[in-house]
């Protein structure tokens, strides 16, 4: 975790905080062979040096990142589950939960897509 932990430590709230926290930790823990990296002032995980998920943060939520492709396949998974989304990242509200069986298959099928991907991003 103390790649993340600069990042992390910036987070004033403490329930912000440990949320993230909570959420980088549940990654690193499901998918231990990810690198963990900060790039554009976000905790991003990687496979192989190609990215496989990003987050971001907001006064009112946590952005995630799964590329643009990651999204359009997971449009109606993460609508049913009542995130905000854009083409390229979806929002989790500070106060709502975390759907984590959503956010682990949204990484598996990231690194199963981006196996012989030679490049950072598609």
């Amino acid at each position: 975790m103390e790649t993340f932990d600069v990042f992390l430590n910036q987070i004033e709230n403490n329930e912000h905080r440990a949320k993230l926290t909570e959420i980088l930790n549940h990654i690193g823990e499901r998918f231990p062979t990810l690198s963990r990296r900060i790039a554009w002032n976000q905790p991003m995980f990687t496979d192989h040096g190609t990215f496989i998920i990003a987050f971001s943060i907001s006064k009112k939520h946590i952005s995630v990142s799964p590329e643009k492709e990651g999204m359009a396949e997971f449009h109606d998974a993460i609508a049913k589950v009542g995130y905000e989304q854009s083409m390229m990242l979806f929002h989790i509200k500070w106060e709502n939960p975390v759907d984590y069986a959503l956010l682990d298959e949204i990484i598996r099928t990231n690194m199963l897509a981006k196996a012989e991907c030679k490049t950072f991003w598609r």
